[in-house]
């Protein structure tokens, strides 16, 4: 099946979702979506790491793991697999990596409920079929996804990953130098670089803004001290998967904690499908929205098997899209074989891991504003009566104040923490839920409330 998809050049765009860029081309525009997508992809396996008390060689494989999950998950979520009915992934340029919403049930069932990694790899594989469940049901909750809603949503998402972005132009958390000047030096210079190549940059030049501006800014950071090649020397060559390599735990006691980490899963897919088909003007039907949601599914089923952690599309990535007006699934296809690649090989994948994180910082500032400028388009198009107006303010209020003061909700009991944990979660079941009760004004606009 093939996405409805409007003419490239209605949005800008020098290739829309069925076109295939050249081969360099598309070996640039894949590695510029590795290099936005890596912190994510790689911190959660770190952290899991940590939580789990692994030693250098055990990290060292959970990251790779990670890599390769991400690979395999961002091809079929990129590709849309099997018939329309039944279809796995969305068909879209979709990246897909462990997510830090499982972080909380991971420590949960790793360290309290004392079942290790075995019992974090099985109750991902218990979840996965949960979510899959769930996916069918998606359909009929698509018709709560009102423009007011969505809109919402897409601006939610951009704006709170700013903060993030912000934390990457300082050092990255827990950086005794953060906010050094040097980084604010750095993180200006690639945030400028992307800006004027996107700009006033003619073909390829435009097209790879970000990666440019990303190259260029780690070039900056290596005669200032800011890179430590010594990993890359002590780092292996090749490194072959493993079947199960930590075991596998398959207990119904520690799925418990995941389910509610499974149900955020699937609010946030939606609302980065509903950003996909913003910016790539794809049409996005009931069934693209299950497939999205699907391949999560299937992906969090399968990463385990190979030592990595549950899955989910990353909404970063969808912000490269207007910024490199490229909007082929096939840089989708591409990114998640250039991550099989450097799964295998470890040593070039330090090489981007050791990248400073105020380099990202720099093109993340304008990569999280595109997604938020989306989101306002979609407003746009709504009616600014009363009652969309209070369901706005209140989802932003709330997304937002939980996305800067997250201890609000540290001490939510069971689902609920879970479920209103994450600024981007909070804030869409206020949307919804504000949608729901909340009857037509139509009699209140926006120009009246002015006045």
């Amino acid at each position: 099946m093939e996405n409805k998809v409007v003419d490239k050049s209605q949005l800008g765009l020098l290739y829309d979702v069925h076109d295939k860029p050249g081969f360099f081309t598309s070996i640039i525009l894949g590695f510029q979506n590795i290099l936005t997508s890596f912190g994510g992809i790689v911190a959660v396996p770190l952290i899991i790491a940590g939580i789990a008390g692994c030693n250098v060689v055990e990290t060292a494989f959970l990251i790779s793991a990670g890599l390769l999950a991400s690979g395999i998950t961002s091809i079929i979520q990129s590709a849309g697999i099997g018939p329309k009915k039944f279809r796995i992934g969305v068909g879209l340029p979709t990246v897909m990596g462990t997510d830090f919403g499982f972080v909380p049930p991971a420590n949960i069932v790793i360290n309290t409920m004392g079942g290790g990694l075995p019992a974090y790899f099985g109750a991902t594989v218990l979840g996965a079929i949960f979510e899959f469940i769930l996916s069918f049901f998606v359909k009929p909750l698509m018709k709560i996804f009102t423009p007011t809603v969505t809109g919402t949503v897409i601006s939610l998402m951009g704006m709170s990953m700013m903060p993030v972005a912000f934390d990457w132009v300082a050092g990255g958390v827990g950086n005794p130098n953060y906010g050094d000047v040097k980084y604010l030096l750095v993180a200006v210079i690639v945030f400028v670089l992307v800006l004027l190549l996107n700009l006033y940059g003619k073909g390829m030049i435009s097209t790879a803004a970000v990666l440019i501006g990303i190259v260029i800014g780690y070039i900056i950071c290596i005669p200032m001290g800011l890179v430590d090649f010594s990993q890359v020397a002590e780092a292996d060559w090749i490194q072959l998967p493993k079947i199960l390599p930590f075991g596998i735990n398959f207990e119904l006691k520690y799925v418990v904690p995941f389910l509610a980490g499974y149900l955020v899963t699937i609010i946030e897919t939606v609302g980065v499908m509903e950003t996909l088909g913003q910016v790539t003007g794809t049409s996005m039907t009931d069934e693209d929205m299950v497939a999205g949601v699907r391949a999560d599914a299937v992906g969090s089923f399968l990463s385990p098997f190979i030592g990595s952690g549950p899955v989910q599309s990353f909404s970063q990535n969808v912000g490269l899209i207007p910024l490199t007006k490229c909007a082929s699934k096939h840089i989708g296809i591409v990114t998640g074989l250039l991550l099989i690649f450097m799964s295998l090989c470890p040593k070039f994948s330090t090489i981007i891991s050791i990248m400073p994180s105020c380099v990202l910082g720099g093109a993340s500032i304008l990569m999280f504003g595109t997604i938020t400028v989306s989101g306002v388009k979609t407003l746009l198009q709504v009616e600014l009566n009363n009652r969309n107006i209070l369901i706005i303010a209140s989802a932003l209020g709330i997304g937002l104040g939980v996305t800067f003061r997250p201890e609000v909700v540290e001490q939510l009991p069971g689902i609920l923490g879970s479920l209103f944990g994450s600024g981007i979660s909070a804030g869409t079941i206020v949307a919804l839920l504000l949608s729901l009760v909340l009857k037509e004004s139509p009699q209140h606009t926006v120009s009246e409330i002015i006045d």
